[in-house]
């Protein structure tokens, strides 16, 4: 099944722990939530969302779930070939 993505509304396509951050921090920045508040609704500590922002590599994946949910994010993982955003 292949979905279509509309390629204005994606954060983009993640490679490293550094996208994953950089995806987190621009969403919770433009919803406007600080990031002590994005912590506590997500269950985890402000230093966990400070270094998962940073791109810590070492986060812990389902802590970095809860967080991406909370944030109203959704991961999607597809093979190559079958890239909805092509580029």
């Amino acid at each position: 099944m292949r979905t279509n993505i509309d390629a204005t509304t994606a954060y983009g396509r993640v490679t490293t722990a550094e996208d994953i951050g950089r995806i987190i921090r621009a969403k919770r920045k433009e919803t406007g939530v600080r990031q002590e508040m994005a912590a506590g609704m997500s269950e985890v500590g402000t230093k966990f969302l400070s270094q998962l922002e940073n791109g810590k590599e070492t986060a812990e994946l389902g802590k970095t779930l809860r967080v991406l949910r909370k944030l109203g994010l959704n991961v999607y993982i597809y093979p190559r070939s079958a890239d909805p955003i092509k580029g």
